[in-house]
């Protein structure tokens, strides 16, 4: 019988006996999102939603990190290219919309850097383990583009808008111990255990009242079902960003490892 997780050659998946998948990001640059993996990391949870053995999920990263975000590759055909920009524009809602409405219980566990499609399913998961020392970043406006994947609907939630604004506007970092001091993720545990601790969490989820678990993550997550309309806003003024000169002087300054120089208009 054919295993559906076949259809996701970007990502690793391993069914632990408890019940609980581990889906791992395992690819170049600290596992940078492509094209092809920035599908499958939208698709996988409708099918992990169908899945009857599956109770409860771990996403983590392979290597020295969750994730370093897009590739420059997708980056660069997301500036240049309509017909891509539109499409990631699409995955990008369903990837949020997906990993929100997937009935089994979802645990991240997160180490190293932690940027950009990456970061979306480490925060939305619905317990998020860092490691102390992990490095969380939104670099949307570093990168010459509005923060619109998923931070808008959430980090305001998490901790507050004060704390959202500053982090969001500015691209500062976060370490795990400071996330989990101003509510961004659930837990920060010392590096070594953070793989563990989730494994953990999630089998305990996976032994327990499945309805009664998924019922509640269903009724917390109307929190964020009421604030689609921001979300969908700032998606667009995003996607709308990286069809403009900031996004490609961003991404030039990324490659050439510079400060940008930013010259599009000011006065929207």
């Amino acid at each position: 019988m054919t295993d559906p997780y076949d259809a996701f050659p970007h990502l690793t998946t391993e069914r632990i006996p408890s019940g609980v998948l581990r889906v791992t990001l395992d690819g170049p640059g600290l596992n940078s999102v492509g094209l092809e993996l920035h599908r499958e990391i939208a698709d996988i949870w409708t099918v992990i939603d169908r899945d009857p053995e599956v109770r409860a999920v771990v996403i983590q990263g392979a290597g020295k990190g969750f994730s370093s975000g897009g590739s420059f590759e997708l980056l660069d055909q997301m500036v240049r290219d309509y017909a891509v920009r539109t499409r990631v524009m699409r995955e990008a809602r369903d990837l949020v919309l997906n990993v929100i409405n997937c009935s089994k219980p979802i645990i991240s566990a997160i180490h190293g850097p932690a940027v950009g499609a990456g970061l979306v399913v480490a925060v939305l998961a619905d317990v998020s383990i860092a490691a102390k020392s992990a490095k969380i970043i939104d670099g949307h406006t570093r990168l010459g583009v509005a923060a619109g994947d998923h931070a808008a609907l959430a980090w305001p939630l998490m901790m507050g808008m004060a704390k959202a604004k500053y982090y969001l506007l500015t691209c500062d970092r976060l370490t795990g111990e400071e996330a989990e001091r101003i509510g961004l993720v659930s837990l920060a545990v010392e590096d070594e255990v953070v793989h563990d601790r989730a494994l953990e969490v999630a089998t305990s989820l996976a032994n327990g009242a499945a309805a009664a678990i998924r019922w509640t993550k269903h009724s917390l997550n109307n929190w964020y079902r009421a604030m689609w309309p921001t979300f969908e806003a700032s998606l667009g003024l995003e996607f709308y960003g990286f069809g403009g000169p900031d996004a490609a002087e961003g991404l030039a300054s990324h490659r050439e490892k510079r400060a940008a120089v930013f010259t599009g208009p000011t006065s929207e």
